[in-house]
């Protein structure tokens, strides 16, 4: 029997020792790695081919929506399943958005997890029931609210959507060069550009749009004034 691979995408170790421990029970499946933040899940999927990512939301360096994306783009055969603390209709629009075959709420049985890496395996799409829920609503709805959401993240670069996350994160643009290994001058450019095309031209209202774009998770929040 051929075990479908697995690469484990989350930044807090007690929570990927819990998956992988889990994983490990089920004959069938295989954890091949494990990534802390997004550029290592990117770099990791590029190197071991797995078939399925558990990719959660909210990473260091870069998000798991973008790199959700640039996986993709290396391995379009690849299924990720997105994880996340939220449900909020932004996170599961962005999710499936950026190309996600599955979406469970942290708090998911460990049961559901194994069948959502099984199904999406399958070709099939699996989501929490909370968000199946929420994606028939955001499919029967015109949400001009996330519709503006989507129009404004399609013209985002890969590279804008890093620095627009270390912008929300806090980054000074000197900290945001040093991060992503391009100088000051550049990092100013993709900040105009995203002001540009948000048309917002302010830090703490960059912040608001990935948090209500799910680009970087509501906890931030707190750090706004």
């Amino acid at each position: 029997m051929k075990r479908i691979t697995v690469l484990l995408a989350e930044d807090h170790m007690i929570v990927r020792e819990g998956f992988r421990k889990m994983l490990g029970l089920e004959p069938d499946l295989e954890v091949v790695g494990e990534a802390e933040e997004g550029r290592q899940a990117v770099a990791l999927a590029r190197k071991l081919r797995p078939d399925v990512i558990l990719m959660d939301i909210a990473m260091p360096l870069l998000n798991g929506l973008e790199a959700t994306r640039q996986i993709l783009k290396i391995l379009p055969a690849a299924k990720v399943v997105i994880l996340s603390a939220h449900s909020d209709d932004a996170y599961v629009q962005s999710a499936t958005d950026s190309g996600a075959a599955g979406f469970l709420l942290k708090q998911t049985s460990a049961h559901d997890v194994c069948q959502a890496i099984r199904e999406v395996q399958k070709g099939k799409t699996f989501f929490s029931a909370p968000i199946t829920r929420r994606l028939d609503r955001l499919q029967s709805q015109s949400l001009s609210r996330m519709g503006g959401h989507d129009k404004k993240i399609s013209r985002l670069t890969s590279r804008e959507m890093e620095v627009l996350q270390l912008i929300a994160e806090g980054k000074a643009n000197k900290q945001t060069a040093a991060e992503l290994g391009i100088g000051i001058k550049t990092v100013e450019k993709h900040r105009q550009h995203l002001m540009q095309k948000l048309d917002i031209h302010d830090t703490a209202g960059l912040t608001r749009y990935a948090i209500g774009a799910g680009i970087i998770e509501s906890s931030v929040q707190l750090t706004i004034v």
